[in-house]
């Protein structure tokens, strides 16, 4: 599925995992530069951030591809008898987990991840099989989250090895390609693609790590991770922005301000970097020019992410039903794969009495849910739906 980017507008800061990923293999970009770091207010790891443990085998990974998956991988060939032992559903029984991103050995051992760890857990046992791969990240329509006062923005990778194959899930590309995905055969119609290269998925990776340790108070742990990916690829400048938000949220709008000038001097209208200098600004008491990005802001974004969504929850606490109802389709028709949108959209439903438009949105909800824990959440209330129709029919 996705990988997760976070991107907080308006009142709060932004912070981006995936987005605005290099095109070119980080070995031929310049080293970033150290004015960016501040290494001095940070408290250091006992463990420091290694990229070489994000693609390591496991004892277990290895003990599976030299005995567990030998036989078929002779009989299959390498290529397609890995992707039948990790993708076929009576074999390693892979799930999608976006609860927070793994390296390869903890994908495997979990067996489950979100797509950018699926993509290093693939790679890492392809390496090991010496089958040739590329990285790709993957245009698709703008998918928004919001978790802790963030707003999340997803971006989607995939990976690509051996010759193609016709018969499976995910095929894209040139003929002799086998291009591993998890999106929806629907969603991958006509896909467009930037290759990568691996300096950048590992960054991608570090990145998100930053991002998800610093959305659990995590800010020292927070910063060497993102540290690390703008080490391992300068061209990212999602990881500047996350960066930004890290000094931000740790007391340091100063030192925040030039990661996000550094993003808007490449790209002057990346909504991230503008949203966020804004608050920084503000912040430092510059407040002329944090009001002009503001309006540079919403001129680019008359509608933000969950704008209405959130008059859908004010419509919700007036009971007025039928108000949010038509707040939170407003909201699925930009965003068709939040399962909070459908959740609250079940909830007017049956505010209004319409149980089977509940059950149907409830449906949805659970089909959407990007966790074991959200999809047990909402199939305890569909179970709920289910039996509230029963009585009301």
């Amino acid at each position: 599925m996705v990988a997760r980017a976070l991107l907080l507008l308006w009142s709060v800061l932004s912070l981006v995992l995936l987005g605005g990923c290099a095109g070119v293999p980080a070995e031929s970009a310049a080293p970033v530069s150290k004015r960016f770091f501040h290494d001095e207010l940070f408290k250091p790891l006992d463990q420091p951030v290694s990229a070489e443990q994000v693609f390591a085998l496991s004892p277990a990974m290895q003990h599976y591809l030299a005995v567990e998956i030998a036989p078929q991988l002779r009989d299959k060939g390498r290529r397609k008898g890995l992707l039948d032992a990790l993708y076929l559903k009576s074999e390693l029984q892979l799930e999608y987990d976006a609860s927070y991103t793994r390296n390869a050995a903890e994908a495997f051992a979990a067996k489950r991840g979100n797509c950018l760890s699926l993509v290093i857990m693939t790679a890492a046992l392809a390496q090991q099989l010496n089958i040739p791969l590329r990285y790709q990240s993957v245009y698709v329509d703008e998918f928004w989250t919001r978790s802790g006062g963030a707003y999340v923005l997803s971006g989607h990778v995939n990976v690509s090895l051996g010759k193609r194959l016709s018969d499976y899930r995910q095929i894209l590309g040139e003929p002799d390609v086998l291009t591993v995905d998890f999106l929806p055969p629907e969603d991958r119609r006509f896909q467009r693609t930037q290759l990568l290269g691996e300096q950048t998925i590992v960054a991608m990776y570090m990145n998100n790590r930053a991002a998800e340790n610093l959305l659990d108070g995590r800010q020292d742990t927070a910063y060497w991770w993102a540290r690390e990916a703008l080490v391992q690829d300068p061209k990212m400048l999602s990881a500047y922005n996350t960066l930004a938000v890290i000094y931000r949220r740790s007391g340091h709008s100063a030192e925040a301000e030039w990661p996000l000038r550094h993003v808007l001097s490449q790209e002057p209208a990346n909504l991230q970097a503008l949203s966020n200098l804004s608050l920084i600004l503000s912040d430092l008491g510059q407040v002329a020019e944090s009001e002009q990005m503001a309006a540079r802001v919403k001129e680019l974004q008359p509608y933000p992410p969950y704008r209405y969504f959130d008059l859908g929850i004010l419509a919700m606490h007036a009971a007025d039903f039928k108000a949010a109802k038509s707040y939170f389709e407003q909201e699925i028709a930009r965003s068709a794969y939040v399962a909070e949108f459908h959740f609250w959209a079940a909830l007017a439903n049956f505010g209004l009495g319409d149980v089977a438009a509940a059950r149907e949105q409830m449906a949805l909800a659970l089909e959407n849910s990007n966790s074991p824990k959200e999809k047990a959440t909402y199939s305890a209330k569909l179970n709920w739906l289910n039996a509230q129709r029963v009585r009301v029919h």
